[in-house]
This record gives structure tokens, sequence and C-alpha cells, in this order.
């Protein structure tokens, strides 16, 4: 499920946006805001939560002993 605070994927593959990461603001109507970070630049753009999925945030991470 997509809430505020989740991080994404656009996997919406004809989207200028495809394979960028973000975080989602907020969630309305079927649509999710996303905030894209990069370097210089922040930009908010808004999707259909279809063209959206999450990503595991944890992958990689090593766990504590």
């Amino acid at each position: 499920m997509i809430l505020p605070g989740s991080a994404i994927r656009v996997k919406n593959t004809n989207d200028i946006y495809y394979g960028f990461q973000g975080l989602v603001q907020r969630v309305s109507d079927g649509k999710a805001a996303v905030l894209f970070e990069g370097g210089n630049w922040d930009k908010l753009v808004t999707f259909r939560l279809s063209e959206l999925e999450l990503v595991d945030v944890t992958a990689g991470r090593k766990k504590a002993k």
C-alpha cells in the first residue's frame, strides 16, 4: 500500500520519470504526489498509483548483531 512517506519507483515505461525513485508526499483520488530530489533540483510530480511501485529501502542494509 502506497502511503505518504513511502519510497517508490516509477514503473510506467512510457513516462519520462521511468526508473526514478522518490518519496510520496500525499495521496488523493487514486493519485500520489511524489518528491524527487537530485543534486541541485527538487521536483514534485503527480502520478496515478498504478504507475508506481514500492521500493524496499531495507534491501542491502546489514543487520545489526
